[in-house]
């Protein structure tokens, strides 16, 4: 540690000033926010983000604003390397009261297991189109994979019920009694599946329920099949176990269903996870039974194989497509970790609330992991998913209304998508999302924009020009797409394709 108090102190006292490191061609980044690069380990800080209340010096590139007594000053990074990893460290010095100063390190640097995963490009485009909404920008959301109705009113008021009634206390890590029979019954009568209560997590959200099964699972070099295209965090997943994603290619031509041809060539001593998602996202296909039992023949041949069936969409679906969890098929309950959860059928996104079924020793893994992480779930929201499932079967009225809206406009953007020249559909069977083929247009220029590269650069035109904001198709594993969610009315959608049509055709 270096004393530095023999040396003029060019700060006010009492303030914290980050310095700039940036180059003066370069445009400042925001304070504290860090980039790095694996390859070259290099690292800045940056200081274009005016904080509210700060006091601004004369120098735009340092921001200084009022601080307690002992205070920081953040210095230009460097970095070490060791033959186990870099480390990003801050030079900072700490002024006291009198002057004086001490110069230390702070070593920054984040662990290899969150540096390998990616952010979630939905959860990305969903936050910036409701940042431009909320400036005055006429944005019409197509991106989040959300119901746009509200919750049936026999749920809310279990929920509401729950809090007068004081029922707002911690409950078993594994959920109530209560709910996990009623999952046991539901399970039972409307999948053919039978479990006990002990044979049930429930968990804030299904996202919580896989990520704890793949954790659960997964040793470090086992291999994670995921056939894309595949929700976006599958894989993020699978490297938060320290395992491998192994992403096998679906087509259009086949509405973008695994060939088992495919998956039998794959599979390695190494393979321990299968994750089927029924009906999909991001492309409402929907898995007959016949190809989930040739499915399940190739799985029993391979002993170290699971299978996680994500159904989180499995009332959302059309006729004459028809749901089979594939845990019902002969030989694979033993091997089948069911996922399921209350946030798209009910419209429930903000109860976050899902659970997990499957053999009891896996599911007690899944709770140990999940006592360390959050505990149980709400005790409110609970409540509220025993209502929904006594709503009858497969969700009863309430459901069977929001399934006849989303088909009504699935069939809108199916008719209206393919009256355009250069587009492919695969018809979705289930759950609201639309998985079209734009790759005709890529390639060319737009005014004002420039080249249109990739679904990215697609998905950034049409919201620059046409204010709708869709995901892109890489973020899903197939660039040749976008994602289009009909969780919206039918006016929005209307005047969504219309605007998307005029900048589509403002590229031919």
């Amino acid at each position: 540690m270096q004393d530095s108090s023999d040396s003029p102190n060019p700060f006010p006292k009492g303030t914290i000033q980050l310095q700039q490191n940036t180059p003066p061609h370069q445009t400042p980044m925001a304070a504290f926010s860090l980039q790095t690069s694996s390859s070259s380990s290099i690292a800045r800080l940056g200081s274009q983000t005016r904080f509210s209340g700060a006091d601004l010096g004369p120098d735009p590139k340092s921001i200084g604003f009022p601080s307690h007594p002992r205070s920081s000053l953040v210095r230009p990074l460097k970095l070490t390397n060791s033959k186990s990893r870099s480390r990003a460290v801050v030079m900072a010095v700490a002024v006291s009261g009198n002057d004086q100063t001490q110069i230390t390190e702070v070593d920054i640097s984040l662990s290899p297991r969150v540096n390998s995963l990616k952010p979630s490009k939905t959860v990305a485009i969903t936050d910036q189109a409701t940042a431009l909404v909320q400036a005055g920008v006429p944005v019409i959301r197509l991106a989040a994979g959300e119901p746009d109705f509200d919750t049936p009113s026999v749920i809310a008021e279990a929920g509401i019920n729950a809090i007068r009634e004081g029922y707002t206390r911690y409950t078993p890590n594994a959920g109530t009694l209560e709910l996990r029979q009623a999952i046991c019954h539901k399970l039972k009568e409307e999948n053919g599946i039978s479990y006990t209560p002990d044979q049930i997590v429930v968990s804030n959200g299904a996202k919580q329920s896989i990520v704890q099964a793949v954790l659960a699972v997964c040793s470090p070099g086992d291999e994670v099949i995921i056939p894309a295209p595949f929700w976006v965090s599958y894989p993020e997943m699978a490297r938060l176990a320290d395992a491998s994603p192994v992403i096998l290619p679906t087509s259009i031509s086949d509405n973008f269903l695994l060939d088992p041809k495919l998956l039998e060539s794959k599979l390695t001593e190494k393979s321990r996870l299968l994750i089927l998602c029924s009906p999909s996202n991001p492309t409402g296909s929907v898995y007959p039974k016949k190809l989930l039992q040739e499915i399940a023949q190739i799985v029993a041949r391979h002993p170290r194989l699971l299978v996680i069936s994500d159904e989180i969409y499995e009332h959302i679906i059309y006729t004459p497509a028809t749901h089979t969890s594939f845990a019902s098929l002969p030989g694979m309950w033993e091997r089948t970790l069911t996922v399921n959860g209350f946030s798209k059928a009910f419209a429930m996104t903000g109860w976050r609330l899902g659970y997990l079924a499957g053999p009891k020793h896996f599911v007690a893994a899944c709770g140990k992991i999940q006592s360390q992480f959050t505990s149980g779930a709400s005790s409110i929201s609970q409540k509220a998913a025993v209502a929904a499932l006594g709503l009858g079967y497969a969700g009863g009225e309430a459901v069977s209304i929001m399934v006849k809206a989303f088909r009504e406009r699935r069939d809108f953007l199916v008719k209206s998508f393919g009256e355009l020249s250069g587009v492919k559909i695969s018809e979705p069977k289930g759950a609201f999302y639309l998985f079209i083929d734009v790759s005709s247009y890529y390639g060319t220029e737009a005014e004002g924009f420039g080249k249109i590269e990739n679904s990215e650069s697609l998905c950034r035109y049409l919201l620059d020009k046409g204010q709708v904001a869709l995901v892109p198709g890489d973020a899903f594993g197939d660039d040749t797409c976008i994602r289009i969610s009909y969780a919206a009315s039918l006016t929005t959608l209307q005047a969504a394709v219309e605007r998307i049509k005029i900048a589509l055709f403002a590229l031919k």
